[in-house]
């Protein structure tokens, strides 16, 4: 079974992005869990989630995604913005240990000119200092295109944040299409042999998510600009490639395409129209 949704907005609560997905055909859903340009959260309704994790249970939503403010950099030289960006995520993952089914991604962050060996020790530190107490949340690392000073541009950036955390048992990766494409992965050409690489750098199972989205760039740009499924440099039959591959296809899809819910409802259509079923 394709697992597949779409990025939903968590401003009407979690009862109502689980309908959204149900009305589109989506079996499960990513959500920022704040405004992802603003940092205060507005407060956790119980009664909702209840409501929410019955109506999932009923409808087969699983593995939903929620996904930081874009405004966190756990490796900024600012003080003031490392201990904002703890502060949010500490927050975010005493709330998700509602969502028992839930993982949490975020983008690593960028060393602003200090170079990315203290950027990854930065980010490090403060995954050690989050990881103090004791959350059920996976945490997912995702893979960037490396625009700027962005610190996860490869997947050797990645491991050496990975190896820097005690608790790595609480850390996973969230995978990009468009992110690893712009950054020179080419998944069109040669997905076996990107994901060997990734396996051999980071290790298979600890991916375990994958965002899909197209790139309106080419290989290696490291620009970062989504495009819709078929309608970019990596192609439609990449897509069903990627979703069919045996090491992929049982992972939870999220497309981040730039679309509204009648967009991405044609997009899950046509991506389960091309997934081939066991």
């Amino acid at each position: 079974m394709l697992r597949i949704g779409c990025h939903l907005s968590s401003s009407k609560g979690y009862l109502a992005m689980g309908k959204e997905a149900v009305k589109i055909g989506a079996n499960t859903f990513q959500f920022f869990t704040r405004n992802p340009r603003g940092g205060r959260a507005k407060a956790l309704d119980p009664v909702d989630v209840e409501k929410y994790l019955a109506f999932a249970g009923e409808h087969g939503i699983a593995k939903i995604l929620a996904h930081a403010p874009y405004t966190l950099n756990a490796a900024s030289k600012d003080e003031g913005l490392r201990r904002f960006a703890f502060d949010t995520m500490q927050d975010d993952l005493r709330r998700l240990e509602h969502l028992p089914d839930a993982m949490y991604n975020f983008h690593p962050g960028s060393h602003v000119a200090q170079g990315a060996d203290l950027g990854i020790e930065l980010i490090a530190e403060h995954l050690n200092r989050l990881f103090e107490e004791e959350f059920s949340t996976t945490v997912l690392l995702e893979t960037m295109a490396g625009k700027g000073s962005e610190v996860g541009r490869s997947f050797e950036e990645l491991r050496n944040i990975i190896d820097r955390v005690e608790r790595k048992d609480r850390l996973g990766v969230c995978l990009d299409t468009c992110h690893v494409f712009d950054g020179g992965y080419d998944i069109v050409n040669g997905l076996d042999a990107v994901l060997n690489e990734f396996d051999r750098i980071l290790g298979l199972e600890r991916l375990r998510a994958v965002h899909l989205n197209d790139s309106l760039n080419s290989l290696g740009s490291h620009k970062d600009r989504h495009a819709k499924i078929g309608e970019g440099n990596i192609g439609l039959e990449a897509m069903k490639r990627i979703i069919n591959d045996s090491r992929l296809r049982k992972l939870p899809f999220y497309l981040e395409t730039p679309n509204e819910l009648p967009g991405y409802q044609k997009e899950i259509e046509l991506l389960r129209s091309l997934y081939e079923e066991t």
